[in-house]
């Protein structure tokens, strides 16, 4: 099945009030010609997980600053702010609530999410201001929190390179977050930097099979 979308075509798939997971780590692996075409549709009202904000002393508008410039997104569920100002402006402002988890919570929940499973017990935040409002529980002597999976209606992912059936490969710190949010959203829209003919990846290279993915979009370049 050839997947290859127009990026247009992939982001008619994302609706206003969706919630959206957004891959990348630190900068890296991030989808931005995805986000940043939700961003230029003014698609608002959006649940946004990522793993981080981007690194708001930049020059320059860098993961989804975009959609918070608009002020697109109502709630962030995120690990690191990255110095973003305006995610603290619009929070005190009561514009974005904002939920932050451990980094190692977060993947777990998202992969909780993508596995079908209805949660887990972790020692992470026990005794503060994360253990709020969560059922706990005593195993072996030691007190644990339970921990809610996470899903999205979208999934927006990037990897190096793709074929036209969705297999991907990633690089670096691309992976660390990408596989488990394909596998955690109800439609999944690949950005690729390359995309070559189904056979061309070794299949012990495919690092995220393409039975994950919905629609593959070419972006060889960052297109602002």
């Amino acid at each position: 099945m050839d997947k290859v979308v127009s990026l247009q075509a992939a982001i008619d798939h994302v609706k206003q009030g969706d919630t959206l997971m957004i891959g990348g780590f630190g900068g890296f692996g991030f989808p931005a010609n995805l986000v940043w075409e939700v961003a230029r549709r003014n698609i608002g009202e959006l649940t946004v997980i990522a793993e981080d904000f981007g690194c708001g002393w930049r020059p320059y508008e860098m993961n989804s600053s975009p959609l918070l410039i608009k002020k697109l997104v109502k709630k962030a569920i995120i690990s690191y702010c990255g110095g973003q100002q305006m995610i603290s402006d619009q929070v005190f402002a009561g514009e974005l609530e904002l939920e932050m988890v451990p980094q190692g919570t977060l993947a777990e929940r998202i992969r909780a999410g993508g596995a079908g499973i209805g949660g887990f017990y972790t020692p992470t935040g026990v005794g503060t201001v994360v253990a709020e409002g969560k059922e706990t529980r005593v195993i072996n002597g030691k007190e644990y929190l339970f921990e809610l999976p996470l899903r999205a209606n979208v999934s927006l992912i990037k990897c190096w390179k793709a074929d036209r059936m969705g297999n991907a490969v990633f690089k670096y710190t691309g992976i660390n977050f990408n596989p488990s949010m394909a596998m955690a959203g109800d439609v999944v829209i690949l950005e690729a930097e390359e995309v070559v003919e189904p056979g061309e990846i070794s299949p012990e290279a495919v690092q995220l099979p393409g039975v994950f993915v919905d629609y593959v979009v070419k972006s060889p370049e960052v297109v602002i």
